[in-house]
């Protein structure tokens, strides 16, 4: 049976997609941002044990070789997490396709669809298949929330059940990208961006802007030549940085003010992002 680490399910969210949409965030990450605001998903839990003795409620407790989460008990001090020697939550719970689903089933009424996040979710890209067939089967719509680090052109299967992929370029130079992320290159990340254009599959683009560690301008600039046309009918995020929930070498760096926002957004209209928006 398939089945990947849920970190959380949003039931209802107005910020995942068009509509109201059900949210299911994955455990795991093959990059390592340093603006990221959710490390704690970064990183899957090796089931070491030292976050027991480190809860405070009595929420954790080894089962066989592994760590049971209770979350009936558990307070959400994030305790577990400050303990933990490679920064990962131990409240996931391992879920298949099938018990994703009953989870959604109930929000039916109220959502459009539902997004899948991270984390990176591509990383499971078999559970998201079978989650995305059942949800189609029931009327829900499908999308992505995506590093764009998988290359997306390996599972046609995958993307005939997505209706869409909303798209993080973190940095459109190498080295740029390497330093803010330790991954190794961005090139399937401008391969996904060409191939998703092409075939009307990209829902919304994001970039977190923070001058000297981030090419907004760059970006900008690299997204347009590469979708062309397509611009005027993708919806660009620019998101101010900000340091809530940041850790290591950013954590104390202020947002960029709101003249430098408004710059990036107008060079973005100057592109052609009709629907460019700073968040």
């Amino acid at each position: 049976m398939t089945r990947a680490p849920v970190n959380k399910i949003i039931p209802l969210s107005l910020v995942d997609g068009p509509g109201n949409r059900t949210s299911i965030f994955l455990q795991g990450c093959n990059v390592s941002c340093a603006y990221c605001h959710n490390p704690e998903t970064q990183a899957v839990c090796n089931h070491c044990g030292i976050c027991v003795s480190g809860c405070p409620s009595g929420a954790l407790t080894i089962v066989g070789s592994r760590v049971k989460w209770d979350p009936e008990i558990c307070t959400l001090c994030d305790q577990c997490i400050k303990v933990c020697p490679t920064f990962a939550s131990p409240r996931v719970r391992s879920m298949s396709p099938e018990e994703v689903f009953q989870e959604i089933q109930k929000n039916i009424p109220f959502i459009r669809g539902i997004t899948v996040s991270g984390g990176e979710c591509t990383l499971y890209p078999n559970f998201l298949k079978e989650l995305f067939a059942i949800a189609n089967e029931n009327g829900l719509t499908c999308l992505i929330d995506s590093n764009g680090t998988t290359d997306f052109t390996r599972f046609p299967e995958l993307m005939q059940l997505c209706n869409g992929v909303m798209l993080d370029v973190k940095a459109w130079d190498e080295q740029v990208y390497k330093k803010l992320t330790e991954g190794p290159t961005n090139s399937i990340v401008k391969k996904n961006l060409q191939y998703l254009a092409d075939c009307n599959k990209l829902e919304e683009l994001r970039i977190v802007c923070l001058p000297g560690e981030v090419d907004a301008e760059a970006v900008i600039s690299g997204i347009a030549q590469t979708i062309g046309e397509k611009a005027c009918s993708v919806r660009l995020k620019l998101i101010k940085f900000r340091r809530y929930g940041v850790k290591g070498r950013l954590q104390n760096t202020p947002s960029p003010d709101d003249i430098y926002m408004e710059k990036l957004l107008q060079l973005a209209v100057g592109f052609g992002f009709e629907k460019a928006v700073i968040v």
